[in-house]
């Protein structure tokens, strides 16, 4: 027999194989159990993260001999002939290449007979985004009524495509990415029964590579195992996926930060010698130099890296840059990808863009003072302390000033000014009903975000929430001021993006004001007194004019009126 990539031969045949999906597995499971599964399924997620083998799982549990039962038994006839595809009662389809009309009225057509071979007729629809309009319409009232003997199983990557008539006739799952701990349990079984040797790093590597697709993951260990000689190294998988080492991503930012233009130079050398892709490793740069600025936010973000692992070395390079130095940077190699799409030459723009970095003095200029200026604060700070115990009268006016300037010191290395013009604008025109409408999509974009790989995006704006919204604008509260900065400049697109995908879930355009929610209490509370203000001079009306904004914005079950 000829040979069978990895990823088909072991293929999940049970619930208990299919990694990383437990929350749609139990489900399942119940539902198989109590017998009550529904006629219709829409199974939604990234690629290669078992929408389609769940499907088939599911097709033989459902028409098991043995049912009602958990698993299907994998044993007897009807499971059997499923597996191999010999029973033609479970229809697979590919609405990629079927996505006419013709094509699904000859389902609509063929429904209402009875199976020939099991007790349910399944109908596995895989990529069903790519139906046409006319193909949808024909499949409706089919989806929602069809005959008891029926079950249809929709998957697809991208469910924001598909009407939301035919998601409200399924039961939706959302297959989430596997995490890397997941993928390299999986691997591991299957190199215990085909006996290889693969070292910890390279799973892990292979894990993150293949970006949350178990299919992905054994590709790639499929490419890996024949790439290499013995045991799968960490260099093999580098040298398939193009990527390079943390240890050399590393050696390049200190060349960076340090202005060794020399040793940047030999390092995109070395890059090239190895037959490295320059876009590529510019994009595991910018990842790097994100994972440092979400470190520097919080520490509690280390589960959000990408790219860097947390080790002392990245902690200490983490210390010393400043922020307003890695925005800079991020930007400049945003734009040096960009032009590398359409040069025939992207090692000179690599090059150009490293010495153009190195040379600068930013990161010794706006980091290595301010470190000093606070070490020297702390340091007065204590003296004073010392002063006060030993019962010596201190001049609080040093102390203030030294209070004072550690103020204006971090408020300087903040540098995001709050739009409050615009904040002002958004809220004199907002209504609790499009706050409530930009609130029920929410989840929704950042479910978009992940399954459009704009995981990042995602995680910018995982700690924000709507709190406002017009027509026309919407005032976004991010509980970070680092991460409302980066998403009201625009970097890598957060903002075009989400605004996009707004647009297409609520069928309106509107603009994002973003603002940190240290500032948000203050300027709405401005706000609302310059509205009291205004309503004073006017006539006397029945309802306090700051009551009736508070309501219009907020809804009166959330407002308490004290005299």
């Amino acid at each position: 027999m000829a040979y069978q990539a990895l990823y088909r031969v072991y293929r999940p045949q049970s619930f208990n194989d299919v990694v990383g999906q437990q929350h749609i597995i139990k489900t399942l499971q119940n539902a198989l159990v109590q017998e009550k599964f529904s006629h219709a399924y829409l199974f939604s997620g990234p690629r290669g993260t078992g929408k389609t083998t769940a499907a088939k799982i599911l097709a033989k549990a459902v028409n098991c001999e043995k049912a009602p039962i958990a698993e299907p038994c994998n044993e007897c006839a009807t499971c059997r002939g499923i597996t191999d595809g010999s029973i033609s009662d479970v229809i697979e389809i590919d609405a990629a290449s079927n996505n006419g009309v013709d094509e699904i009225r000859d389902i609509r057509d063929k429904v209402k007979y009875a199976p020939s071979a099991v007790r349910y007729k399944v109908y596995i629809i895989d990529e069903v985004h790519m139906l046409s309009i006319g193909a949808f319409n024909a499949l409706l009232k089919t989806l929602e009524e069809p005959p008891a003997h029926v079950i249809f199983i929709l998957a697809t990557t991208e469910p924001h495509k598909i009407p939301l008539t035919i998601i409200s006739r399924c039961q939706r799952f959302d297959f989430k990415r596997i995490s890397p701990e997941d993928i390299v349990y999986r691997m591991k079984e299957v190199l215990g029964s085909e006996e290889l040797e693969v070292s910890e790093d390279a799973l892990y590597e292979i894990a993150k590579a293949s970006e949350g697709g178990m299919r992905d993951a054994l590709s790639l260990l499929d490419q890996a195992i024949s790439y290499s000689t013995e045991m799968v190294s960490l260099e093999d998988v580098l040298s398939i996926t193009g990527a390079v080492s943390q240890a050399f991503i590393v050696k390049i930012v200190q060349a960076i930060f340090n202005e060794n233009i020399v040793e940047a130079l030999d390092s995109v050398e070395s890059l090239i010698k190895n037959g490295k892709d320059p876009a590529r490793f510019v994009e595991d740069l910018i990842f790097y130099y994100r994972d440092v600025l979400l470190y520097q936010a919080s520490e509690e973000n280390a589960y959000l890296l990408e790219k860097a692992a947390v080790n002392e070395e990245f902690k200490e390079l983490s210390s010393k840059m400043d922020s307003a130095f890695i925005y800079k940077v991020i930007a400049e190699l945003n734009q040096t990808q960009q032009e590398m799409k359409w040069s025939n030459h992207p090692r000179v723009l690599l090059e150009v863009a490293l010495v153009k970095l190195a040379q600068s003095s930013t990161s010794q200029e706006s980091s290595l003072p301010y470190q000093d200026i606070l070490q020297k604060m702390n340091q007065m700070e204590a003296e004073l302390q010392q002063l006060k115990e030993k019962g010596i009268q201190v001049d609080h006016t040093a102390a203030q000033a030294v209070q004072t300037e550690k103020k204006q010191t971090r408020q300087s290395r903040s540098q995001y000014k709050t739009p409050v013009g615009k904040v002002n604008e958004v809220l004199k025109n907002a209504t609790r009903q499009n706050l409530e409408t930009i609130k029920r999509s929410w989840a929704q974009v950042l479910d978009t975000l992940k399954q459009q790989n704009k995981a990042s995006h995602a995680a910018l704006l995982s700690n924000s929430e709507p709190v406002a919204s017009s027509d026309q604008s919407f005032i976004l509260k991010f509980k970070y001021e680092i991460h409302c900065k980066m998403a009201s400049e625009n970097n890598n697109n957060v903002r075009d993006n989400l605004e996009n995908i707004l647009y297409t879930l609520i069928g309106s355009k509107r603009e994002m004001v973003a603002i940190p929610e240290s500032e948000w209490d203050k300027v709405r509370e401005e706000f609302l007194q310059g509205q009291q203000s205004d309503g004073s001079s006017g006539q006397p009306q029945e309802e306090d004019p700051v009551v009736a904004e508070a309501k219009k914005l907020f809804g009166e079950d959330l407002i308490e009126i004290q005299e």
